[in-house]
């Protein structure tokens, strides 16, 4: 070996060695995400921070636990086990969660104003053709149920007039439409996009009836946060810097990119998904994170007007800890 290679040989090492000090040196922090999100548009967020390297920069040895099989009360069960760190979770689960006796928190919010799309085979051409026909919707306790039933009360549908199956997760609802088991389902993107190139239906918008909540949130348990506030205010801010991200038309052709890599879509549902929250601007996502107190309020509303929850209805403050947010000086 002569004195060039030698020199390149021993630069390696030292670069190895720096490596493995820099992960030895950052902070552990396990995400849990659940099974039915990992192909769909509400794991954007956190890919986008994960792959551009925002957890990195704050000193965060991130890994994601997947896949959390089941409904969003599993992802509450992930924390408490020791599944997982941090966790998303619908605000619908957590307030069940917490009123449980849960220590679970909201941290950071993650998606408001979903659009839900209720989507049905080709042939059924009105809401009202859906009588007596078999529905596939999420829990009943979550918003995107609740959301569902007051569309399909809008147009004269009320409980008793269709049948319903519970099924967790955007993708196997559209499974579920795919196989003719269900008649209609409520679809996230980019499946909604996918069913309508495939020439199922579009019967009506969850934003007819719905037209702000905060639907998903970050959440840990409030006794492992106050020790690990360090932890929980870098991953507040990488997450942050994921939303500003995604928000800058100077990045839309990478987060395309990442959008087709983890839900699987062509190039042309991720853009037609980006042009459907922003193209005009409707509030889906965060600006860096921040948590919508009126928008939870609302969601507990809807609880309460569904039978979820009894009055005195909770305030919102109840659920959320705004202290890590203001701490990565985020208002």
């Amino acid at each position: 070996m002569n004195s060039k290679q030698w020199s390149w040989f021993m630069l390696g090492i030292l670069l190895g060695l720096s490596a493995q000090r820099v992960c030895a040196q950052s902070i552990p922090l396990r995400y849990a995400q659940a099974y039915s999100a990992m192909r769909s548009i509400f794991s954007l967020p956190v890919s986008v921070a994960e792959r551009q390297g925002f957890f990195r920069r704050e000193g965060l040895n991130f890994k994601v636990v997947v896949p959390i099989p089941g409904g969003s009360d599993k992802m509450i069960d992930a924390l408490h086990d020791d599944t997982a760190d941090v966790t998303h979770i619908a605000t619908a689960f957590l307030v069940r969660a917490v009123l449980n006796g849960s220590d679970a928190v909201a941290i950071a919010g993650e998606f408001n104003n979903p659009i839900y799309s209720l989507i049905a085979r080709p042939e059924i051409r009105s809401i009202a053709d859906l009588k007596g026909k078999l529905l596939g919707l999420a829990d009943e306790a979550g918003t995107i149920t609740i959301s569902t039933r007051k569309l399909l009360a809008l147009h004269g549908l009320r409980d008793g007039d269709f049948r319903v199956k519970i099924i967790e997760g955007t993708p196997a609802r559209f499974t579920c439409l795919r196989h003719g088991d269900c008649e209609a389902v409520p679809l996230g993107q980019p499946q909604d996009l996918l069913s309508l190139n495939e020439g199922y239906r579009l019967l009506g918008l969850s934003t007819e009836v719905v037209p702000e909540f905060l639907y998903t949130v970050t959440a840990v348990r409030r006794s492992w946060a106050e020790t690990h506030k360090d932890a929980v205010v870098r991953y507040v801010r990488a997450l942050g810097g994921a939303f500003k991200f995604i928000r800058d038309p100077a990045k839309r052709d990478t987060v395309t990119k990442i959008i087709v890599e983890t839900t699987g879509s062509s190039e042309a549902i991720a853009k037609q998904t980006l042009a459907l929250f922003f193209e005009p601007e409707r509030g889906v996502l965060p600006q860096q994170g921040e948590i919508n107190l009126k928008g939870l309020d609302q969601v507990i509303a809807f609880m309460g007007e569904a039978g979820n929850l009894k009055a005195p209805l909770p305030a919102a403050a109840r659920f959320v800890d705004l202290q890590y947010l203001q701490a990565a000086g985020i208002k």
